[in-house]
């Protein structure tokens, strides 16, 4: 650091919701595009959990540029809620997740979007993890991370969501010849959005919007996970309607994509584009000597010794 103090600056999602609030919502060109994240949280009739949530993004050590929460026809005070934290709603009619989150990204301003649910709890240096990531990261599309349970029996809160997010990385990863996003904790560019936002399913009920959006990310789209991307979760979507449910669902979204997007058609399509990547992208050592030149070298041979 150059300095020798440095200042930290915590601007309130508030105030970064109101300089937002000047763009209309419905503006999806270029040029409203804001350096930072927009956070994206869908709900439904969660005012409890969402204001935990909210509370744990006001705490963050780097504040989102603006929160968007969906009110997806909430019949409690969600968006009572999301307002007092000073959150910027949105309505959406049509039901289901997947309506909610595109509408949700649809009304993004920031070049970066992330995404959790209204029960998650992010760590306090989610939203600078974030920012860290794409900004190590440039050609990442999308990044997703771990989590671990906030309610449920305590010992086996860590272990049991390592197990269920390891086996959901690993199955929905071979089906996809990449990692796949895991909704509650995951982000992407902007522009990514942009690209694929009239190709995805927005009325399929029972698709998983999570899963949906990493295939039309596409295999060719980097998707890196970052296990120092953290986050809470709750153990309550798998009691309400149970695994059996959450499997059937999963099926049904890799299934809806065949046969276009088999796994085998995927992986062939990733390989062409890595070897097509590695041949454009020479090392500069190579490329001077392709040059040639009177200051072209070999990029290993050792210059000689001044006497």
């Amino acid at each position: 650091m150059p300095l020798a103090v440095a200042l930290t600056v915590r601007p309130s999602p508030t105030l970064c919701n109101g300089l937002l609030s000047t763009l209309p919502d419905d503006d999806t060109s270029d040029a409203r595009r804001i350096a930072g994240v927009s956070v994206v949280i869908p709900v439904k009739d969660d005012a409890g959990p969402l204001e935990r949530c909210l509370r744990a993004l006001a705490g963050q050590t780097v504040a989102p540029a603006e929160i968007v929460v969906v009110d997806n026809a909430s019949a409690d005070g969600s968006a009572e809620v999301a307002r007092r934290f000073g959150a910027r709603v949105v309505a959406e009619s049509a039901p289901g997740i997947a309506a909610a989150a595109a509408r949700g990204y649809d009304a993004a301003r920031c070049s970066v979007i992330g995404r959790m649910d209204a029960d998650c709890v992010p760590d306090a240096r989610w939203v600078e993890r974030v920012e860290q990531h794409f900004e190590a990261h440039p050609r990442d599309a999308a990044v997703t991370g771990l989590a671990h349970f906030v309610d449920g029996p305590r010992l086996l809160r860590r272990p049991g969501a390592a197990l269920y997010l390891g086996a959901y990385l690993l199955c929905v990863g071979a089906a996809l010849a990449h990692p796949p996003l895991f909704g509650s904790n995951c982000a992407l560019r902007r522009s990514e959005w942009m690209r694929i936002r009239d190709t995805v399913h927005r009325s399929d009920l029972l698709l998983h919007d999570d899963i949906d959006l990493s295939v039309h990310l596409g295999p060719v789209a980097r998707i890196r996970v970052d296990p120092g991307l953290r986050m809470g979760i709750a153990v309550r979507p798998f009691t309400e309607g149970g695994l059996a449910l959450r499997f059937r669902r999963g099926m049904h979204s890799i299934l809806t994509h065949w046969p276009a997007e088999l796994p085998w058609l995927r992986f062939g399509r990733r390989l062409a584009a890595t070897v097509q990547a590695s041949r454009v992208e020479e090392p500069s050592g190579v490329q001077a000597l392709s040059r040639g030149g009177a200051g072209a070298r070999h990029p290993y041979r050792r210059r000689p010794r001044p006497r």
